[in-house]
C-alpha cells in the first residue's frame, strides 16, 4: 500500500490532446483520468460514499453547504483517520446571491483550567502527541451549525441521516483508510475507548470489511434532533466533562459552553491575474500567499515542470516563507504581531532577493512549532445556484489524541500539541487560546467571479501543495485533474531538526516519477534528496467555467476519493 501512495504520477498517452497539459520537453501527460464535468452540481471528497451523499443532498434541494455538512459527517465515520466531530473545521464559502466570499474559523480553544505553569511545574518541555494534554475544544459541530444557520435549507437531521444510516448498518472500509487505520492503532491501543470503537476483533478493520459505529450514529441523532447546544451545553457536554475528569484531562463543560466559531474575512493576493484567497492566522493560509508573491517574480512558465530549475526556485521560496511561518503565525487575539505585511508585494520583493539560483540555502531562523504530524480531510461542493464551499476538517494527528469516548463514538483531537511552550513565542500555550493550525481551505476568483474551490490536505505540505496546484494550472497550463495528479515536491525544513541532515538545509522529498537526472542536478545545488515519505497530500477541487456555465471536478488518486456531479 505504501508504494502506491508515494508513487508520483506521469502517464504516457496518445489519447489526450495538447489541452491536457503535455510537458513541453518530455511529452508526458499528467492526468490519471478526465475531469468530471456537470452543470447542476458537483462534489469532490476523499471518499466515494461521502461524495455520493453530497450529491444526494443536492438533488433533494439542499444547498452546497448542506451537502458539505452531510459529506463531512460521513467522512467522520468512514475516514476517522483524518477527521471527526472531535476536531476542528475551517471553510471559505462563495455566496452566489451576494457575490461575496465569507470565511469561517471553527477551531477550538485550549482548556481554561490548563496553564503554562502546569507544564513548567511538571518539567514538560513539549506538549505530548497523545493523551489528555493536547486536547482542545472540538469546533466542528459548531462550525456545521454556523454554516447551516446562514446557508442551509434542509433540516440538520435530514442532512445527518445518511451518515447515521452508514454508522448503524455499516460500510466497507476503503484501501487507503484501512492502511492508515492500521498505522494508527499501535500507538493508541492502550486507550480503552479507542480499542472498543476502532479495533473490533482486536485490530483495525481490513480493506473491504464492514465497520459499524452505532455510538456515533446515536451522537449524530442527538445533534440532528436537539441542535448545536446539545453538544456544547447539553447532556453530551456534561458527559464529555465527566469523561475528561475520569481520564485526567483538562477540558471541561465550561470550555464547551463558552465555545464559539468566528466568521472572518479571507485574505488574498493576486497571482498573475487570479485572486487567491486563504484564511488568516491562526491558520497557515497566508504561507500560500507569501509563496505565490515570491514566485510571481520568476518566469515559471519558461521553466520545465519537474525540472531542477523550477524545483530549486520553489523550494528556496518555501524555505524563506516557512521561516516567517514558524516565527509569527499564531492566534491574533494573543499576539501583538501583525501578519498583514507578510503578504504584501513589497515584502515579497525583499525576500525574493535572498534566493540564490545556484546554491541551496542551509541556514534557517529557529522555530519550535511542530508541523509534520497531521492528517485531515478536505472537501468541496457546488450547487445549482452557484454557491460553492471549500471545507477542511481534521483531528490533527491522524486519529487524534487517543482518548476516545466509547459512549459517543469519536476521538478527541490533539491539536494542542502545536502550541509552543516557549514563553516568548506568539504561539505559546495559554488558556482559552486557539493553537496554530495547519489546515487551510482555498478559493480563487477571476475577474471577481468564482473560479476554483480547492484544498490539499497534509500538515505542512498544505501551503506547498496549494501553491503547486495553482502553478501547475496557471504557469504550466495543466487542467484541473492533471494539476493534482502531477508529481509533487515537499520540503521539510530545519525548524524541526531531528538529525544532522535536517540542520543542513532540510530534506527535499520528490515523488518517484521525478527522474534521476533532475535529482542529481538538485544534489549538486546542495539539496538533500530523500524518498521515504508518503505525505504528499490529498487534493480535491471544483472549478467553475463561466463561459459554458458548468462545473469541473477533480479528485486525487493518492486517496480513496471521488469527484462527481449531475
Amino acid at each position: 500500500m505504501k508504494n502506491i501512495i508515494i508513487t508520483g504520477i506521469f502517464f504516457m498517452t496518445n489519447v489526450f490532446s495538447s489541452e491536457m497539459g503535455f510537458d513541453r520537453v518530455t511529452g508526458l501527460s499528467f492526468a490519471s483520468r478526465s475531469e468530471v464535468i456537470a452543470s447542476n452540481g458537483m462534489a469532490a471528497t476523499s471518499h466515494p460514499l461521502a461524495t455520493q451523499v453530497a450529491l444526494d443532498i443536492l438533488k433533494k434541494g439542499g444547498t452546497a453547504i448542506d451537502a458539505a455538512i452531510a459529506a463531512n459527517a460521513v467522512l467522520g465515520l468512514v475516514e476517522p483517520t483524518g477527521c471527526g466531530i472531535g476536531g476542528d473545521l475551517f471553510a471559505i464559502i462563495w455566496d452566489a446571491k451576494k457575490q461575496e466570499l465569507n470565511g469561517l474559523n471553527a477551531s477550538g480553544r485550549s482548556p481554561g483550567s490548563l496553564t503554562l505553569d502546569y507544564f513548567k511545574e511538571k518539567n514538560i518541555t513539549e506538549i505530548p502527541y497523545l493523551g489528555p494534554l493536547p486536547i482542545t475544544v472540538p469546533g466542528a459541530v459548531d462550525g456545521w451549525f454556523e454554516m447551516h444557520n446562514r446557508y442551509g435549507k434542509l433540516s440538520m437531521i435530514e442532512i445527518l441521516e445518511p451518515a447515521i444510516a452508514y454508522a448503524e448498518e455499516g460500510f466497507p472500509v476503503s484501501e487507503v483508510v484501512s492502511w492508515l487505520w492500521e498505522e494508527n492503532t499501535a500507538s493508541r491501543v492502550g486507550y480503552e475507548g479507542f480499542r472498543n470503537i476502532y479495533m473490533p476483533n482486536g485490530r483495525a478493520p481490513k480493506k473491504g470489511e464492514i465497520f459499524k459505529n452505532p455510538a456515533l450514529a446515536s451522537t449524530y441523532k442527538k445533534i440532528g434532533m436537539m441542535g448545536r447546544d446539545e453538544f456544547y451545553k447539553g447532556d453530551i457536554a456534561k458527559k464529555i466533562d465527566a469523561f475528561m475528569v475520569k481520564n485526567d484531562a483538562f477540558l471541561r463543560y465550561e470550555d464547551l459552553a463558552n465555545h464559539s466559531s468566528e466568521w472572518v474575512k479571507p485574505v488574498s493576493t493576486n497571482y498573475r491575474g487570479y485572486e487567491v484567497f486563504e484564511l488568516p492566522p491562526n491558520t497557515q493560509g497566508i504561507a500560500v500567499l507569501q509563496l505565490l508573491n515570491i514566485l510571481e517574480g520568476f518566469d515559471l512558465s519558461n521553466m520545465n515542470f519537474a525540472s531542477a530549475e523550477y524545483i530549486h526556485t520553489f523550494v528556496e521560496a518555501k524555505k524563506i516563507v516557512y521561516e516567517d511561518r514558524a516565527k509569527y503565525y499564531a492566534d491574533p487575539k494573543y499576539s501583538n504581531i501583525s501578519t498583514d505585511i507578510l503578504i504584501t508585494k513589497e515584502y515579497a520583493k525583499k525576500r525574493r532577493n535572498l534566493i540564490n539560483p545556484n546554491i541551496a540555502a542551509k541556514e534557517f531562523l529557529p522555530g519550535d512549532i511542530k508541523l509534520e504530524n497531521d492528517d485531515t480531510i478536505y472537501l468541496t461542493v457546488a450547487d445549482s445556484e452557484g454557491n460553492m464551499v471549500s471545507l477542511i476538517q481534521s483531528n490533527y494527528g491522524d486519529m487524534g489524541a487517543g482518548l476516545t469516548s466509547e459512549e459517543f463514538g469519536f476521538s478527541f483531537q490533539n491539536r494542542g500539541q502545536l502550541f509552543s511552550l516557549n514563553a516568548d513565542h506568539p504561539n505559546v500555550y495559554a488558556p482559552n487560546k486557539r493553537p496554530f493550525h495547519t489546515i487551510i481551505p482555498a478559493f480563487v476568483t477571476k475577474d471577481n467571479k468564482p473560479w476554483l474551490s480547492f484544498g490539499l490536505m497534509g500538515g505542512s505540505m498544505q501551503p506547498q501543495g496549494h501553491a503547486q496546484i495553482l502553478i501547475n494550472m496557471i504557469d504550466f497550463d495543466m487542467n484541473l485533474q492533471e494539476a493534482g495528479d502531477a508529481a509533487r515536491i515537499r520540503h521539510v525544513g530545519s525548524s524541526q531538526p531531528t538529525d544532522e541532515e535536517m540542520n543542513n538545509g532540510g530534506r527535499l522529498y520528490l515523488e518517484s516519477s521525478i527522474d534521476e537526472t533532475t535529482r542529481e542536478k538538485l544534489r549538486k545545488l546542495g539539496h538533500n534528496i530523500a524518498t521515504d515519505t508518503n505525505v504528499y497530500g490529498g487534493y480535491q477541487a471544483i472549478m467553475w467555467d463561466e463561459e459554458h456555465k458548468v462545473y469541473y471536478g477533480a479528485s486525487d488518486p493518492r486517496k480513496d476519493g471521488q469527484a462527481a456531479g449531475y
